[in-house]
């Protein structure tokens, strides 16, 4: 990405134990995390990426630490308000734009990130939906003021706030996890080191320990 397109990208993390409810899969706590790993890794190796992290997993938290990005905790009042929070803690970077990104992105790489925000980044608001089409990814503002709307029909929602709907984007970005479908997707798009470890360890009988996303 171009200098001039630099920004605060916001990645809300539920976490384990409580994270993916309805991926009913064994070891899901510890999928989770690496969905969230990976997802974490793909924003810092976009270079004008500032990545802020909202979870109140405390593994997630030092793995994020480490990887460099700002750390918020998360108070457990929904995906919208954790937005928020991370708008909030952007502020130091200064005048940029912002977007905010689902945390459950196990195939993302930073080409698809990078892509996501460059298409966003023609446009005052945009969002990229989910590959159903009515959930939303990623949210972006280039003034740094998002109104997210995230949940059920997201996407219809960012629409009538007037977010330009932006598709032409790799499909590595638009797949979020969410049921045992999502995840044989993903699976056949390439999953991050993070989730291929969990999924190499069978039947993910025990969580992925902070040395596991190390």
């Amino acid at each position: 990405m171009d200098e001039d397109l630099e920004c605060v990208v916001i990645v809300p993390v539920q976490g384990a134990p409580h994270g993916k409810s309805r991926l009913t899969v064994p070891g899901r706590a510890g999928l989770s995390r690496a969905f969230a790993a990976d997802t974490i890794d793909a924003v810092m190796r976009v270079p004008s990426a500032h990545l802020v992290v909202v979870t109140p997993d405390p593994v997630l938290t030092r793995y994020a630490r480490a990887a460099g990005a700002l750390v918020v905790p998360d108070t457990g009042a929904g995906l919208n308000a954790a937005v928020a929070a991370g708008m909030a803690a952007g502020v130091p970077f200064g005048a940029l734009p912002m977007a905010a990104m689902l945390g459950d992105l196990p195939a993302v790489t930073p080409e698809a990130v990078r892509s996501g925000l460059i298409q966003c980044a023609g446009h005052e608001r945009a969002f990229v939906p989910d590959l159903a089409g009515t959930g939303t990814v990623l949210l972006w503002s280039r003034d740094g003021r998002l109104q997210p709307a995230f949940g059920p029909g997201s996407a219809a929602a960012h629409e009538a706030l007037g977010y330009v709907r932006c598709e032409r984007v790799p499909s590595h970005l638009r797949l979020d996890v969410d049921v045992r479908a999502d995840l044989a997707v993903a699976i056949e798009l390439g999953c991050g080191r993070h989730t291929a470890a969990a999924l190499a360890a069978g039947a993910l009988s025990h969580p992925v320990s902070h040395e596991g996303l190390g």
